[in-house]
């Protein structure tokens, strides 16, 4: 996997479904009874982001995530 940014333009509603269909992955993964560090994380970055200037950082995934 390439490490690099992107820079992706969401209104209100798209960042919302963003973070909802995070929130249904974190539920399954704790029903799993699996770690949420990462969706944690991306939650937040989400959820302080600009709503117009949503900056995604493309990094290396721990296995353990998938």
């Amino acid at each position: 996997m390439r490490s690099g940014k992107a820079r992706i333009d969401l209104d209100e509603y798209e960042r919302n479904i963003i973070i909802r269909a995070l929130n249904d992955m974190r539920n399954d993964l704790l029903a799993e009874e699996r770690t949420t560090d990462a969706v944690d994380e991306l939650m937040i970055k989400i959820h302080h982001a600009d709503e117009r200037h949503l900056r995604v950082c493309e990094e290396k995934a721990d296995e353990h995530y998938r």
